[in-house]
């Protein structure tokens, strides 16, 4: 469902952008696009609403895998009142970050396929949200003899690579690398 007044939610998003700012002393700009202008020109994103930052906080934002970024656009999703499932309408990058980050995805994705044509066995991404797991299956539509599927829950869910017509392969969960925010238990 299209977001009914693009102006009054652009309007919300900039203001959290400037509470941000003020209270929590980043020190970003931004340019809001919303409507036509604001459409993914690969047509990855069904965005409504676009949001470039830019600034001396633009490192702070993009570190971490993007974890930040990731965040805003999950608040502002939240600000707008948006569902889950609405959540791409809105897409924040920062350093021309998301680009370079599909570009990374593109590669890996070569790098995986070949592995897995030419041993026949599968292969499975470290989990990744939702955004980046669709440019990984997106990425390998266009190459012949693999096929992917998601799998696990939440946090969890990781993307597996298998020979084409040997879904039913056993693939493995990746172990999940140890990030920002996670720890491990104590042991005592």
């Amino acid at each position: 469902m299209p977001i009914a007044d693009l102006q009054e939610a652009a309007q919300k998003i900039a203001g959290f952008l400037a509470t941000l700012n003020k209270l929590g002393g980043l020190r970003l700009k931004y340019r809001i696009t919303a409507g036509d202008g604001a459409r993914d020109p690969e047509g990855l994103e069904a965005r409504q609403i676009y949001v470039e930052l830019g600034g001396p906080d633009v490192p702070l934002v993009t570190q971490h895998n993007g974890e930040l970024l990731r965040a805003l656009e999950t608040l502002a999703a939240q600000i707008l009142r948006l569902d889950q499932r609405e959540h791409d309408l809105v897409s924040f990058d920062a350093g021309n970050f998301k680009a370079l980050r599909a570009q990374e995805l593109r590669m890996a994705a070569e790098v995986a396929a070949e592995k897995v044509i030419k041993t026949g066995t599968p292969y499975s991404f470290p989990p990744m949200n939702s955004r980046e797991r669709r440019l990984l299956h997106l990425a390998f539509r266009s190459i012949e003899g693999v096929e992917t599927a998601s799998s696990g829950e939440g946090q969890d869910r990781f993307l597996a690579v298998f020979p084409a017509g040997k879904t039913n392969l056993p693939v493995a969960a990746p172990a999940r690398p140890r990030g920002f925010g996670r720890r491990e238990p104590s042991r005592r």
